[in-house]
């Protein structure tokens, strides 16, 4: 391979591994872009395309390792709490049989009606008392 094609190999990683870490919203091959980056400049400086790709897995491996926990802990997405999750713990008031046998059951908590279902599994009647535990997709679970 002549040394302009091992140019144009790297320039052509460096660029393709650019423009993926543009169209991506997590940091994907960033570390790519500089192994390639380090290849280059040993292309530059004249040394074998084997040394090239060792620098390039080296280099791409070890600044995975060093900035990846760093760059995951700034970009953590933190999950915003909504109105329901404020059911958890509350008191609330059978209004249909829960039965979860039958797939039936409602509570009534805060003032809005919700499906549920016993933690337990037991049947709980109309009009008792529950505390909700969790919530799962548009079902409260209450013991």
């Amino acid at each position: 391979m002549s040394q302009t094609a091992v140019y144009i190999l790297w320039a052509a990683a460096i660029l393709v591994f650019a423009v993926l870490e543009g169209l991506t919203v997590q940091l994907v091959s960033i570390w790519f872009v500089l192994g390639s980056v380090a290849a280059l400049i040993a292309a530059l400086c004249g040394a074998s395309f084997t040394v090239q790709v060792v620098l390039f897995a080296a280099v791409s491996v070890i600044s995975l390792l060093l900035t990846r926990p760093f760059v995951k802990k700034w970009l953590k997405i933190k999950a915003e709490s909504t109105n329901a999750d404020r059911c958890i713990g509350a008191r609330a008031v059978v209004t249909e049989t829960i039965d979860n046998l039958a797939a039936t059951g409602q509570v009534k908590v805060q003032g809005a009606v919700w499906s549920a279902r016993s933690a337990s599994g037991a049947v709980v009647e109309t009009g008792q008392t529950v505390t909700v535990k969790r919530i799962e997709g548009v079902k409260l679970i209450v013991e």
